[in-house]
């Protein structure tokens, strides 16, 4: 049988001896991969969803198909299994990709903070996943909460600071700049929760848009809500971790995890102090897990 998510070959003959592909497979096929594209549906919660899910497992041909269907949508089949479904994610060039201008316009106004929501989704996985074990661990549930992250961002923010004053580096970069070492000044200038007569937190402030953020993927099916405290507090689902594995070896991603901040905990951010020698060099140009 062939592996699941294993790269489609669209060209490639239906097995030597076996039936040809009908419509009816090929709109069989299509309908998995729009149940592909809800991630909040589960197979458990959905029949027909489930058959299709088994019929890919089963059937190589049928797989073969699906995943061709997927690569014609610019689609990257992440995994195929019970406890994700048909877990896809957006290439570079799909009309499926969520871009960071995109997700940036939509959720403010002012388009310096492209970078901020940026760091925001970045943390977010930061937080979820601080280890590699984590994130190769099918049963690791991730849990966060907002001020959590906005704490482990702000950290993250001084540890880069203090670097930066040691070596006697200009710690105000230009505004277009790529990476973490663009973003950090920014962040840490911005209020927290801004003010409000009636104490809300303005969307503007940092913790206004790591939970902007946060919703966007629950929204989106990557993340449960849990509760209210610590600003909204969050669990991560399997399609989160998928997503989390494809964008871990971003230069952002590591140099964000470097900084050696976070500790594995229950979302509250307990900081750690850094490391004795620590002579960590910033990857230049480090990318946002958002295409640019």
């Amino acid at each position: 049988m062939e592996q699941a998510g294993a790269p489609a070959d669209p060209g490639r003959p239906a097995a030597s001896g076996g039936p040809a592909v009908t419509p009816a497979d090929a709109a069989d096929a299509a309908r998995l991969v729009s149940f592909g594209l809800q991630p909040k549906l589960l197979p458990a919660r959905d029949a027909e969803y489930a058959d299709l899910l088994r019929r890919y497992r089963e059937d190589p041909a049928f797989a073969r198909l699906a995943d061709a269907v997927a690569t014609g949508l610019g689609l990257v089949v992440l995994e195929v299994s019970p406890r994700a479904g048909m877990a896809v994610t957006a290439g570079e060039d799909s009309v499926f990709a969520v871009r960071m201008g995109d997700y940036a316009r939509r959720a403010s106004t002012d388009s310096a903070d492209r970078f901020l929501h940026g760091l925001a989704h970045l943390a977010v996985a930061a937080m979820a996943f601080p280890r590699p074990e984590d994130l190769a661990d099918d049963a690791y549930i991730g849990r966060f909460t907002v001020n959590g992250v906005d704490a482990f961002v702000r950290q993250a923010c001084l540890r880069l600071e203090q670097r930066a004053e040691e070596e006697g580096e200009n710690t105000d970069p230009a505004s277009g700049a790529p990476g973490l070492e663009a973003a950090w000044r920014t962040y840490a200038r911005r209020s927290a929760t801004g003010a409000t007569k009636d104490a809300r937190r303005l969307a503007g402030s940092t913790t206004g848009i790591v939970g902007k953020a946060a919703a966007f993927l629950t929204d989106s099916g990557f993340l449960q809500r849990t509760g209210d405290e610590g600003g909204g507090s969050y669990r991560t689902t399997a399609r989160y971790q998928l997503q989390v594995r494809d964008m871990a070896g971003s230069a952002a991603m590591a140099e964000l995890l470097d900084l050696g901040v976070v500790p594995v905990s229950d979302g509250s951010a307990t900081l750690l102090p850094p490391p004795e020698g620590d002579d960590l060099e910033l990857a230049a140009d480090a990318g946002l897990p958002f295409h640019s």
